[in-house]
């Protein structure tokens, strides 16, 4: 799927197709204990961890995944939307520590909105949060999401059972 991703760009964010050579990258993000704390599984241990994990998220049915970017180079962190039913796709994403607080995340993020909505032809993008991820709540709540509720003990990961938040954006 990843291979026939367009290049997309606004001011200051250019997002590319995620490749398996950006684990070196991206490693920052996924082995970092702080910014993986939320995530559904623990901080990874080496690159080829975060090249693993890479190759099975670029492998899912209805991935579309870009490696974020100022400019098409280093990737500074990714995002992907996953459609996995007609009309409907969810959106995750994970940024390096020192690209954060730089509003590449809300760029990536209003780009993937326009590309869902646009030529995937989306009606309802939706993100699954943990309650306690304050960041990404005000990520998705500046991306004109809004939120619609909580699934209680939706995950177990690393840090126990823990509830989601789902909140969602609807074409207009």
């Amino acid at each position: 799927m990843t291979n026939s991703l367009p290049t997309i760009q606004a001011d200051g964010a250019l997002l590319r197709p995620l490749e398996i050579s950006d684990a070196e990258a991206l490693f920052a993000a996924h082995g970092d204990e702080r910014t993986h704390h939320y995530w559904s599984g623990p901080a990874h241990h080496d690159v080829d961890q975060t090249r693993q994990y890479i190759a099975e998220t670029l492998a899912m049915t209805g991935a579309h995944v870009w490696a974020i970017t100022e400019s098409g180079g280093e990737a500074l962190g990714r995002i992907a939307l996953f459609v996995q039913r007609t009309g409907v796709g969810e959106i995750g994403i994970i940024m390096t520590p020192s690209a954060t607080g730089r509003g590449l995340a809300s760029k990536a993020l209003n780009l993937v909105i326009g590309y869902g909505f646009g030529p995937l032809d989306l009606h309802r993008i939706a993100a699954d949060i943990d309650p306690d991820n304050n960041a990404s709540i005000s990520l998705f709540l500046r991306g004109g999401f809004q939120r619609e509720g909580v699934l209680r003990g939706n995950w177990k990961t690393h840090l126990g059972v823990r509830d989601s938040i789902i909140m969602a954006k609807l074409r207009d």
